[in-house]
């Protein structure tokens, strides 16, 4: 079995991970179009099945605990080979600069495309009616990161880590060794597992269903922050302690794979175990359901990093590219979906068909998009870090041209 090099220049099998979450990004927000259940958005397809309400918990269970590990892990990367000074820049470059281009556009955009779907549902036609807004009893109320919201956290954890950094090395120096080290402890044993569990499940206990939803506010409540935050500082730890856990999940990711799966089920039975007409789930099931759905979180965002790192450690061309179009695709994403749906809803498809069709067309479009419009520009400088430059082209009767 490979073990990950101690000092790597560049872990591509995490790029490699980072892209597949953010192409799950789309199937996600294309299958809460077509929840049979309670949905979080105020607009839906006609066409709805209990096998998107499956897809979305499934994802949801690992998508998000994965990207704030990566990110944490990042961080303490930068941290150890840049500085923090350093740090903060890139942050500020690669978060909080693209946050405030893109938010503003993509927010308005998102909102006349979810009035047009709205406007379908309603009455069968296309039109903006700001009313719709209103009256829909799943939209959110304020002004919304959206989806964006990932971005809008990071930042803020990484400015929280510089301050804390800068603090804890002139108060106390070992602290962030010392707390590393529990981390470390934690992440690899069922026992450590269970105890990062808890306080997710104390959070997700203030949940109707037991589990945690992010709201997209400005001013996110503290349990998401505990959540997040507790995912991201696994991240920190995982780079200090990078060559005995990476070589732990390398090794152990199949285990970590099957206890998640019987963790995911056992949630799904609690949920199936909830009394008929009850608006949330009564406190014995909430708790069982907060602990088992926390600790599907855990095992399968380690199985998952141990698992790319012992399957798809390198570079190829294919999943290069979706890591390099990741981060557009993740921003322009969502007004696809939405503007999608719209020109499917009313047609008499299997749910599953106009699933298909919209991560098809989404993808298709994100994709092209960024090769057009930015991979080789300055926004794609602006996203990745570094201009890319198109290959020179073979002149006419040369080698490379017959």
């Amino acid at each position: 079995m490979p073990h990950p090099p101690p000092h790597p220049e560049r872990l591509h099998a995490l790029d490699n991970l980072r892209a597949t979450m953010m192409w799950l990004g789309i199937v996600l927000h294309v299958a809460v179009i077509h929840l049979a259940g309670p949905s979080p958005l105020p607009w839906r397809d006609n066409q709805t099945t209990p096998a998107a309400d499956l897809l979305v918990a499934f994802i949801h269970a690992f998508r998000m605990p994965v990207f704030f590990i990566l990110a944490g892990f990042f961080v303490a990367l930068l941290i150890a080979r840049r500085g923090t000074r350093a740090m903060v820049r890139n942050r500020l470059q690669r978060l909080a600069l693209p946050f405030a281009l893109f938010w503003p556009p993509l927010f308005a955009l998102c909102g006349v495309l979810a009035l047009a779907f709205m406007h379908r549902m309603a009455r069968g036609t296309w039109g903006l009616d700001p009313a719709l807004m209103q009256t829909a009893p799943s939209t959110p109320a304020g002004t919304s990161t959206m989806h964006m919201w990932f971005l809008w956290m990071l930042l803020w954890l990484s400015l929280g880590t510089a301050l804390a950094h800068a603090a804890l090395a002139r108060l106390a120096p070992a602290a962030p060794r010392w707390l590393g080290g529990v981390m470390a402890r934690l992440g690899r044993t069922p026992w450590g597992l269970a105890l990062l569990t808890l306080p997710l499940a104390g959070a997700g206990m203030l949940y109707p269903d037991g589990l945690l939803r992010p709201n997209g506010a400005f001013l996110p409540p503290w349990t998401e922050w505990l959540h997040n935050g507790l995912f991201y500082g696994f991240g920190l730890a995982l780079y200090a302690h990078r060559e005995a856990l990476l070589a732990h999940y390398v090794r152990r990711w199949p285990w970590y794979a099957g206890a998640g799966l019987v963790l995911f089920c056992a949630t799904g039975a609690l949920f199936e175990a909830r009394p008929h007409a009850a608006e949330g789930l009564p406190e014995a099931l909430r708790l069982g359901v907060a602990l088992a759905y926390n600790a599907t979180a855990w095992c399968w965002s380690l199985a998952l990093i141990g698992g790319f790192l012992a399957h798809v450690p390198q570079r190829s061309a294919w999943l290069g590219y979706l890591a390099d179009s990741s981060y557009w695709v993740y921003l322009v994403h969502m007004p696809m979906t939405i503007g999608f749906g719209a020109l499917l809803f009313g047609l008499e498809w299997p749910a599953g068909a106009k699933i298909a069709a919209n991560i098809a067309a989404t993808s298709l479009l994100s994709l092209a998009s960024y090769h057009l419009l930015v991979r080789y520009t300055a926004v794609g400088a602006l996203l990745n870090g570094q201009r890319r430059t198109r290959a020179p082209r073979p002149l006419p009767g040369s080698a490379h041209a017959r």
